[in-house]
């Protein structure tokens, strides 16, 4: 059974599973890795997720203010062996309950163009893409969302 636990950008899980989507997210990007990698630190992360199946690392996500009324939903991730199982799915209805119990009322997100898999589940779970904010603004290959909870 999945269990998820709430933390902060300090767990080491959590830390462990963001590295590997940093080398992940290498690959995808390519040379817009740099770019996309000084938006993502997690030093000051105080919401974070990590998903476990008999006390391993399977999953996490994370949630920061973007403005008083609006969380924005950060460093999702499932390594590639436990994908396919619904994890990012319960990680991202965790996020989206953990939002509404501190008074927010929306979350966004961006996500790049090269993760189908991120595409889908953002759209099965009723985000609507959204014209590109902030430092995503003009950049070809982001794809911002928003769902009001």
């Amino acid at each position: 059974m999945t269990e998820i636990s709430r933390t902060d950008s300090t767990n080491p899980d959590f830390v462990a599973l963001v590295v590997a989507l940093d080398a992940d997210l290498a690959v995808r990007d390519g040379d817009d890795h740099d770019f996309y990698h000084q938006f993502n630190g997690i030093d000051d992360i105080k919401y974070a997720l990590v998903a476990y199946v008999d006390d391993i690392p399977i999953g996490c996500g994370a949630i920061k203010e973007f403005d008083p009324s609006t969380m924005e939903v950060k460093r999702m991730y499932t390594p590639p062996e436990f994908r396919g199982r619904g994890i990012a799915s319960l990680i991202l209805k965790e996020l989206e309950s953990w939002t509404t119990e501190l008074g927010y009322k929306r979350c966004v997100l961006e996500t790049g163009k090269a993760q189908p898999e991120a595409l889908s589940l953002y759209t099965k779970s009723g985000y609507e893409v959204i014209p590109n904010y902030g430092q995503y603004q003009g950049v070809e290959n982001s794809v911002c969302f928003q769902k009001t909870l």
